[in-house]
């Protein structure tokens, strides 16, 4: 049975949610709950329920909040892992970037591995490790794990390291609890390169892996 403390659990939560789905009827000017937003609730005061059957309060708590971030919106959901990526990843040279629902994680190759190695660094595997954390916190994403070198040397050479370099940093964010089923690589070698490689500035931006988070499809 549930008791007073978590049924009020998952009705402050559910209400929280459903705060942030209120639009503006523009012919009366009054504050109305969008469709999206009422599903949330439904999705959340049910997942908190069932939550806390299971797990209690802090149950309670955390199925309303994952489910009802989907029910109101795949933007909330990767917003609130946003945000801890940011806070997780504040003292590292890690980017956090968010391109709508995707949220992009650029690792270069100074802070990641040694010259021409795929030895995922100490310093990497700390950041890594904290990555995983949020990861396994939001189940609902799917992860790819991409490489780029830059345009110096040969191609198959380039194009092999960055897959070992993908495939490194993959194995150490199933080390740390990630679903292996959540996680593709791919090694790219120099293509898509975001900055000029005529310059040593521009060929240490290129030589880089990228973490992609996306929601999974509903």
């Amino acid at each position: 049975m549930l008791n007073k403390k978590q049924v009020l659990i998952a009705a402050i939560v559910a209400g929280a949610l459903a705060v942030t789905g209120c639009t503006t009827n523009p012919l009366t000017g009054q504050q109305e709950m969008n469709k999206a937003a009422t599903y949330g609730l439904g999705a959340a005061a049910a997942c908190g329920i069932a939550g806390a059957l299971i797990s209690g309060g802090k149950g309670a708590r955390n199925a309303a909040l994952a489910c009802g971030a989907i029910g109101a919106g795949v933007g909330v959901y990767m917003d609130n892992q946003e945000k801890e990526l940011r806070e997780k990843l504040a003292n590292t040279q890690v980017q956090v970037n968010r391109v709508g629902d995707q949220i992009k994680l650029v690792m270069p190759e100074s802070i990641t591995f040694a010259l021409n190695s795929y030895a995922v660094s100490g310093a990497a595997q700390g950041a890594l490790g904290n990555v995983a954390n949020v990861l396994n916190q939001y189940p609902e994403t799917t992860i790819t794990v991409n490489g780029y070198t830059d345009s110096s040397g040969a191609l198959a050479y380039n194009m092999k390291l960055s897959q070992q370099r993908a495939q490194a940093v993959a194995n150490v964010l199933r080390a740390d609890g990630v679903a292996g089923s959540r996680i593709s690589t791919r090694g790219y070698g120099p293509e898509s390169p975001v900055a000029s490689n005529a310059t040593a500035d521009g060929r240490a931006k290129n030589r880089r892996v990228e973490i992609l988070i996306n929601p999974k499809p509903q």
